[in-house]
């Protein structure tokens, strides 16, 4: 009889339920660009690190390296901590995953999608007959460029 294979790794590192791609749709839902940041049109790179209990909860959160300042540090710690994992307890043990997730934030493009109007107006120059009545007409054309 073959034994089933036991897993190489006892303690199973935690996940964003939906993986990645979820995590980053979170955060670009989730992100608030503070009003400081926009005003001193500050752009850049946060990298958080932070703790994860045995229940998926982030409990600690701090950034590393160089923050960015004007309210962008604040709102990546405040990002983290509203994260839940999903976490794998091996036989009840009760361990603290670290992890480290960068926070891109890139100002809002602000300038709206250039419109150019149209006005057409059409006159019939010919002489109108009896059965004939003069034809008049005008189009309004709006296109949206970008």
């Amino acid at each position: 009889m073959h034994k089933p294979a036991k897993d190489k790794n006892f303690i199973k590192q935690p996940w964003y339920e939906g993986g990645p791609k979820a995590m980053k749709k979170f955060v670009a839902e989730q992100l608030r660009y503070p009003a400081e940041a926009l005003a001193e049109k500050v752009e850049g790179t946060v990298s958080v690190r932070f703790d994860i209990d045995h229940k998926g909860d982030v409990m600690d959160a701090k950034i590393i390296g160089h923050g960015l300042g004007h309210g962008c540090d604040e709102e990546a710690i405040r990002l983290v901590k509203s994260m839940k994992f999903q976490v794998d307890v091996p036989r009840g043990l009760r361990v603290i995953h670290h992890k480290t997730i960068q926070i891109h934030f890139k100002l809002p493009n602000a300038q709206a999608p250039a419109q150019v109007q149209l006005n057409y107006v059409t006159k019939e120059e010919a002489p109108a007959t009896s059965e004939q009545q003069p034809s008049t007409g005008s189009y309004s054309y709006s296109i949206s460029l970008g």
